[in-house]
Formats: structure tokens, C-alpha cells, sequence
């Protein structure tokens, strides 16, 4: 019996997924400088360079929080739960004097972020790890209480626990009778990551999840009881208030990938800069993770345009790529990005 041939050779053309993670630089310069220059540059997620993903806000997800939201940026998913304690004037050793709010509210230690990365969140954090907070979580935890104090975004006053003596609690009589400060609101802000995808933009979900619910907490109302002396909390849902937040920051990042010497020009390609050895570099909104160990410069812009624009924070790691043109860029993108976020947050 004859045997049956085939003229069909094998292919030597390797999967997707097998190219991605044998040379993923390749892979994503592949996507962004596409062979057929009518093609527009489009990165491994179907996102154009200067679009970032999706955000999705839940609130008053957790019953028992004084506040909460649950923040979806993409493949990232972060739960920030805050709760209320009180604090006692007299329990404070050595209160600040002569200070202005903003310098008590830091002094007095009022806001404590905490950020958890949780365990099998991705695949740097495996299961069984334990331990102590590791040091990506308490840098972020600190970048968090920075930007709370440095945007002033929670005033002091709403935090206050006041009282008026009545005339039998002074021995000079009514002239005496001054509204003072009995105690303090102290918010504690758990930031629990239990999805990660892109550690550089990690930071834009957590402090969007910290922000929303910020803007979800209600305290219950709180007086001085002179019987009991002590705090009583009023636990009528109509009496409690919401804190009154001043303005509404955003944070936005990119990262810069530099692809190799490019065979097909691509015109008025924007997130794209020529460097001078000939180089693209391509400036990438929200960089997930396949993108983000292929950059080694990023920057993060915090913006506020609620009334005005107002430029709280820039941050710049590593490169030398983006300068005075690209941030002029980076800002308008930060700008659109706030808008995006404004029609989320609650």
C-alpha cells in the first residue's frame, strides 16, 4: 500500500502567548510600530498608548467601616475600609501649641493609612509568605499619609469633639464658658490589595479606594457626658454628618518604554518622542503588567481640577526621557484622567 505524503511544511510562526513571554520587549515594540504604517499603534491589551483602563467605584460595601469603597482599575482590585476611634484630649501627652490645623492634624496623628498586599494578589506575593508588612507596602502606606496631609484634603475641624461647660463645671461663672476641644476623631484607613495588575500604578487605585471612601464616612454625632465623663456617640443614622472634604485629588501614572530603531515611521502617533539616537520612546498611560518590568522610567501626577487646577504632586523615577514637552503632555492626560475619575467617584 502506498504511503501518503504532504508537501505542507511545518510552521515555524510561534503562539501569542509563547512570543509574549519569550521576548515580551519585542512584543510590545510589535504592537506599538505596527509593519503597516496605516495601522495605529496599539499596545498588547487592545489600549492606544494614552488610554488608561476602565475605573469602576463601589461604596458602603462594609457594614461595619465608618466608610468603605472598593476601587477596579483593570486586572488591580482594592478595598479600603476606614473605622473611628476616639481620642481624649487628656490622653494626649504633649498636645501641639501655637500650631496651625494642618500641623496638628499631623502632630495628633488623626489620619493612619495602612496598606495590606494580600497573599496570592499576584504572582510576587505567594501564598505562605507572611510575615512583616513588606517594604512595598509600608512605602505605600507612607506615600498615602503624605499626599492626605500634603493636599490638606481633611480639615481638623471636622475631626473635633467639642464642648461648652455648662455654669456648674466653672468656678468663675458664665464669662468662663468657652467651647473647648474634649476629644479628637481618629480615621484608620485599611487599604487591603486583593488584586494587582501593574505595581507602578499600583498607588491611583489605592488612593482613589483611601478617596471614595473618605467621601463615604459619616461619624455619629459625639458630646462630653459631665455624669458619666465620658464620650457618648448618638446612633441615630439622620444625626450623623460627612466629613467636609476640600477638593477632589487625583492620581495618574505612566510609564516610558524605549523601543529599538523603528522600520515604519508612524505620524502625529501621540504618547510617541523621538530620542536623539534614532530610539522611540512611548509614554504609556496606566502600564498593567506586562508592561510595567519593561519600563524603567515613570511618573506619577497628583491634580486637582475641582476649582481650578491645582498641581499637588509630581514624581519621577528613573530615565531622562520625559522633559518639559512630555510633561506638558503628561499634565493634559492627567487632566482627562480627572474627568474620568469625577464621573465614578461617588
Amino acid at each position: 500500500m502506498p504511503i501518503a505524503t504532504t508537501d505542507a511544511s511545518p510552521s515555524l510562526s510561534l503562539a501569542r502567548a509563547t512570543y509574549a513571554k519569550l521576548s515580551p520587549a519585542p512584543f510590545l515594540s510589535a504592537h506599538l510600530q505596527p509593519a503597516d504604517p496605516s495601522l495605529p499603534p496599539i499596545r498588547p491589551s487592545g489600549r492606544s498608548p494614552i488610554t488608561f483602563r476602565t475605573p469602576t467605584c463601589t461604596t458602603s460595601s462594609l457594614t461595619h467601616c465608618a466608610g468603605s469603597a472598593v476601587v477596579r482599575v483593570g486586572d488591580t482590585a482594592v478595598v479600603c475600609g476606614i473605622q473611628a476611634e476616639i481620642l481624649l484630649a487628656s490622653d494626649i501627652a504633649n498636645p501641639p501649641r501655637n500650631a496651625n490645623d494642618h500641623e496638628a492634624l499631623s502632630a495628633l496623628n488623626l489620619l493612619v493609612p495602612n496598606v495590606e498586599l494580600a497573599t496570592g494578589c499576584s504572582p510576587t506575593h505567594l501564598p505562605g509568605a507572611g510575615g512583616p508588612p513588606s517594604t512595598e507596602a509600608q512605602t505605600l502606606s507612607h506615600r498615602l499619609l503624605t499626599l492626605l496631609l500634603s493636599s490638606r484634603l481633611v480639615e481638623l475641624e471636622d475631626l473635633r469633639i467639642q464642648h461648652t461647660p455648662s455654669i456648674g463645671e466653672v468656678e468663675d461663672g458664665a464669662s468662663e464658658r468657652a467651647e473647648k476641644t474634649v476629644a479628637y476623631w481618629t480615621l484608620y484607613a485599611s487599604v487591603h490589595v486583593l488584586s494587582l495588575s501593574g505595581a507602578r500604578s499600583l498607588f491611583d487605585a489605592a488612593w482613589a479606594a483611601l478617596l471614595a471612601a473618605l467621601r463615604d464616612v459619616r461619624l455619629p454625632r459625639a458630646w462630653w457626658d459631665s455624669d458619666v465623663e465620658s464620650i457618648l456617640c448618638s446612633d441615630r443614622v439622620s444625626e450623623a454628618r460627612r466629613l467636609n472634604l476640600h477638593g477632589l485629588p487625583i492620581s495618574a501614572t505612566w510609564a516610558v518604554f524605549v523601543a529599538a530603531q523603528p522600520q515604519t515611521r508612524i505620524e502625529n502617533a501621540k504618547g510617541v518622542h523621538e530620542l536623539q539616537d534614532g530610539r522611540r520612546a512611548w509614554l504609556l498611560a496606566d502600564p498593567d503588567d506586562f508592561e510595567d518590568p519593561l519600563c524603567k522610567e515613570g511618573v506619577t501626577i497628583v491634580i486637582d481640577c475641582s476649582n481650578g487646577v491645582r498641581l499637588l504632586k509630581i514624581e519621577k523615577l528613573g530615565g531622562a526621557v520625559v522633559g518639559k514637552d512630555q510633561m506638558a503632555e503628561l499634565l493634559e492626560g492627567a487632566k482627562s484622567r480627572w474627568e474620568q475619575w469625577r464621573g465614578v467617584l461617588p
